[in-house]
């Protein structure tokens, strides 16, 4: 073998380790991606969520299932639309006295953003569009059997592994069952999270929701920690954490909650 030749297993592991590098930092940055609400990338997340202490008595408890599929088009190459659709299934028992169970689907929330491709010169990502509530409670004690219509808004920075922002939106009844509340409700999620270079996200936000009818908050303090990783050939990210109501309704939930989710990632 002339001297100057590389051997063969150091040729070997070199491309094994090049290939692994590529593979993490494309699971890091996917891991970024979700962090980012108005991401050019397909997402499904099933958000599984358990709130107790709910109603006058506190002698409720609720599991709802969010499915969230998130879905990018490319309007034109300056301008994208992201769809975020928000799907609850709920099981719930004495949420108030009497009330006994109930399953089912609740009602969904569709969002619309429309978003630069490119991020602003000062680094934000950003996107705007309206926001609607459908009636779709196939129970009346699983949804507020009410049409809604509002604005919603996201902007957010990404510096290194730190991901910091806000997400917003304001529903306001125009239809639907006389005889239920009508809604006029704003919704605030700033959030920050943050990214190892193996895949982890760690992330800290509120859910928070103010009643201007109730003149009531619903406020859960949320902090997830999340991995991308494979099953299989398909890549997903799986994470779990808590949540606290600092501030609720009579009828809503109290203390800690808990969160898993499961998410289905498909690259572009």
């Amino acid at each position: 073998m002339n001297r100057y030749t590389t051997p063969l297993p150091v040729l070997a592991l070199a491309a094994l380790w090049t290939t692994t590098a590529t593979a993490q930092e494309s699971k890091e940055d996917l891991a970024k991606q979700l962090a980012n609400p108005v991401a050019a990338l397909v997402s499904v997340p099933f958000q599984l969520n358990y709130d107790q202490n709910i109603g006058p008595a506190d002698d409720g408890e609720r599991w709802t299932l969010n499915i969230q599929p998130v879905i990018p088009f490319s309007l034109n190459e300056d301008w994208n639309i992201i769809s975020r659709t928000i799907v609850p299934l709920i099981d719930q028992s004495d949420i108030f006295p009497g009330a006994g169970s109930q399953s089912g689907l609740g009602d969904i929330i569709q969002s619309v953003f429309f978003s630069p491709v490119e991020p602003t010169a000062g680094g934000w990502i950003w996107g705007v569009g309206p926001a609607f509530l459908l009636p779709t409670a196939t129970d009346e004690l699983l949804g507020a059997d009410k049409w809604a219509v509002g604005p919603t808004a996201v902007a957010l920075r990404q510096q290194g592994p730190w991901t910091y922002g806000g997400l917003v939106n304001h529903l306001v009844s125009f239809a639907g069952d006389d005889d239920r509340g009508d809604i006029n409700a704003t919704f605030l999620q700033p959030f920050v999270s943050y990214t190892t270079p193996d895949a982890w996200t760690f992330t800290l936000q509120t859910e928070s929701t103010y009643d201007w009818e109730g003149e009531q908050w619903n406020f859960p303090v949320v902090a997830v920690a999340s991995k991308v990783t494979k099953i299989g050939e398909q890549l997903v990210s799986i994470g779990g954490g808590i949540r606290y109501y600092v501030d609720s309704p009579d009828a809503g939930a109290e203390g800690w909650g808990a969160r898993v989710v499961i998410t289905l990632l498909f690259p572009r």
